[in-house]
């Protein structure tokens, strides 16, 4: 009789384990149509329509201003306020120093010789355009030949991917697939078919939600981020759902578990 109720107590526990470990692995399970990227793209070859995003200067840009000529002597003057330096308080209080124009609230930085340029709303090639016609306008360089380049450039990748950061692009050009595989990729728990963009112009947000499980991405003008976006993965209702059940279940799985342990362990005695 005592055999006959210590291995139906077992039994008990048995299945038990069987069904938390049940529930764990039904919690984890999702759609493979939606942990898949454009699963209605067939081989095909894509015209490059998406020419990238037209990134235009703003207020707290950071920029390097490169001018060389002919004559070094002359040119000197126009590189020294690169070899300044903006700072700013970092992670952990670190205190980070860059050198460049910062360019102001009003959009403006201050070139030397030239004085206050108005520059928010340019392209880098544009300012490049801008300050070369004004060297040679007003006769302070001969050929001078201008670099201008964004040191700033940069975009958060938010929400269920592997490793979420601030990705920094110093080559200036960068597509949200790029982003997203430096972030680790989406987790099988993110939603590819809600992936959100943030993108902020002219003081004004806009919120873009993009479905990479399609192949419409390749044809969106936010195919190529630009600096500052934000790109957000939701999570999705599986691992939501499974870790609300998992937390509800597991403590009464658990306690049915340690009381069949004592029943158990009374009959052996």
């Amino acid at each position: 009789m005592f055999k006959g109720i210590q291995l139906s107590a077992r039994g008990t526990a048995l299945t038990l384990l069987v069904f938390i470990c049940s529930e764990m692995l039904l919690s984890s399970c999702a759609s493979s149509k939606k942990t898949v990227y454009f699963s209605d793209q067939q081989d095909a070859v894509l015209k490059s329509a998406n020419i990238p995003s037209r990134n235009v200067i703003q207020a707290n840009d950071l920029l390097s201003i490169a001018v060389t000529s002919l004559n070094p002597a002359a040119t000197e003057i126009f590189n020294k306020p690169n070899n300044s330096y903006v700072s700013s308080t970092g992670l952990g209080g670190i205190n980070l120093t860059s050198p460049g124009y910062l360019v102001n609230e009003e959009g403006k930085i201050q070139f030397p010789v030239l004085g206050d340029l108005q520059i928010a709303g340019l392209t880098t090639n544009q300012l490049r355009l801008k300050i070369t016609n004004e060297l040679i306008n007003r006769k302070l360089l001969v050929d001078p030949i201008v670099i201008v380049r964004q040191l700033n450039f940069k975009v958060s990748v938010l929400g269920e991917v592997s490793r979420p950061s601030v990705v920094n692009v110093p080559s200036e050009k960068i597509s949200l697939l790029e982003a997203l595989g430096l972030a680790g990729d989406i987790t099988i728990y993110g939603r590819k078919d809600n992936v959100m963009v943030i993108r902020e112009e002219d003081g004004v947000k806009k919120i873009k939600r993009i479905n990479l499980n399609s192949s419409e991405i390749f044809d969106s003008e936010y195919y190529y981020l630009k600096s500052n976006d934000i790109v957000y993965v939701e999570t999705n209702k599986a691992k939501v759902a499974g870790s609300t059940r998992t937390s509800q279940l597991l403590p009464i799985i658990l306690s049915a578990l340690s009381f069949g342990a004592i029943i158990i362990d009374r009959i052996a005695r």
